[in-house]
């Protein structure tokens, strides 16, 4: 498995769209981040780390410029304006490993919105992405025997705030933020409501890590027989990041022998 990852840069400058602005330690920042990577190495991934993008504050947050598919890389066209430069350099390491397609503008659509449960894309609706940007995406995924499923959130940035996989037909979600029934076929374990961000955990392979700031949803996890890793992200919280925020894991490249293509749309 490969663990796309970018180094951070100046985070206090970061989008914020619910929660108010406070202060961010850049070095406690960067020391979580190296412990994020060394965790994902330990779990079995290749971390490849790229570096930093001192004028853009969110691109430490890969997850949200690009969509990796076993067939093709996603590159959205981003719902925040100043977020859209991070797109190049992130594609072109993407290049590497797979097919690109760029999805077209005036839609947007940002990766965090996006969470894939086998052959289905459930969609967040969401203040970055809209129904043109679905429709770009569905245009794109069908063909390949994907299914494109809008699921509107409220009260959080991306879909992915509100509910992430943990395996074996499973969701952890926020009630709150998004409606379970949207979900059909999957079982669902709810956060702690007094940790209202607990719901965006990271899954590799069979461990699902979670975020130290939120050890009641944690305690939830492991009490229905999950192996759960506590991991302290503080300071991405600030930046309304979550865990999933930060890395792009996707498997090698399944197919062999012609070199990726860049398609845009």
């Amino acid at each position: 498995m490969i663990a796309l990852t970018r180094s951070v840069g100046n985070l206090d400058r970061c989008e914020l769209t619910y929660r108010a602005r406070s202060f961010i330690d850049a070095d406690r920042a960067r020391e979580q981040h190296r412990q994020y990577e060394r965790l994902l190495q330990e779990l079995g991934a290749e971390v490849v780390s790229l570096p930093a993008e001192p004028d853009l504050p969110d691109a430490v947050f890969v997850e949200d410029a690009a969509v990796v598919l076993d067939e093709c890389a996603l590159v959205p066209h981003m719902g925040a304006p100043t977020r859209r430069p991070e797109s190049a350099s992130l594609a072109a390491a993407l290049a590497a490993y797979r097919d690109l397609v760029h999805l077209p503008p005036p839609g947007t659509l940002d990766g965090g919105d996006v969470l894939l449960l086998g052959r289905t894309l459930f969609v967040g609706l969401s203040t970055r992405t809209d129904q043109e940007g679905i429709a770009a995406l569905r245009e794109r995924v069908e063909p390949l025997g994907y299914t494109v499923r809008p699921v509107p959130v409220r009260g959080c940035l991306h879909l992915k705030s509100a509910c992430t996989d943990i395996g074996k037909r499973m969701l952890l979600v926020n009630p709150a933020w998004v409606d379970v029934a949207l979900f059909p076929g999957f079982d669902t374990i709810a956060i702690d409501p007094e940790e209202p961000e607990a719901a965006n955990v990271l899954r590799v392979g069979d461990t699902v890590v979670a975020s130290a700031s939120f050890p009641r949803t944690a305690a939830r996890l492991a009490a229905h027989g999950l192996s759960v890793r506590a991991l302290d992200n503080s300071e991405f919280l600030k930046a309304e990041g979550g865990l999933t925020c930060t890395s792009l894991l996707f498997a090698p490249s399944p197919s062999q022998g012609a070199p990726p293509r860049d398609t845009r749309a």
